[in-house]
């Protein structure tokens, strides 16, 4: 599965979709294509007060390995569609990290 992220100035870029009041927050793959193509990601916590977004950053963080003030919503912060900077990384190791926690998902682990 291919994670669309890409480089820009400022780190690693990607457009992310979230679903708010999961059963539980997991990063759940890939939808739509090419240019609009977005990482989909449950969230246990609901849209109310921003706290999606904390726990969208905080999950993104804890995958990516990087601090939580290495991720930012710099795009969507009202809405299901959101665009993420995470600084510091480049898009091939935040696409690495994505597919890992993804697989360890799917298998299981």
């Amino acid at each position: 599965m291919h994670i669309p992220v890409s480089d820009a100035k400022d780190g690693a870029r990607l457009a992310v979709r979230v679903a708010p009041r999961a059963s539980r927050t997991a990063l759940l793959g890939v939808i739509g294509e090419g240019a609009d193509a977005a990482v989909k990601i449950a969230l246990q916590a609901p849209p109310v007060e921003g706290r999606a977004n904390e726990a969208l950053v905080e999950f993104m963080a804890e995958v990516l390995g990087v601090r939580r003030s290495d991720v930012a919503i710099v795009s969507g912060e009202r809405g299901r569609n959101k665009t993420v900077v995470v600084r510091g990384r480049r898009a091939a190791e935040v696409a690495a990290a994505m597919e890992k926690e993804l697989a360890e998902r799917t298998s299981g682990n």
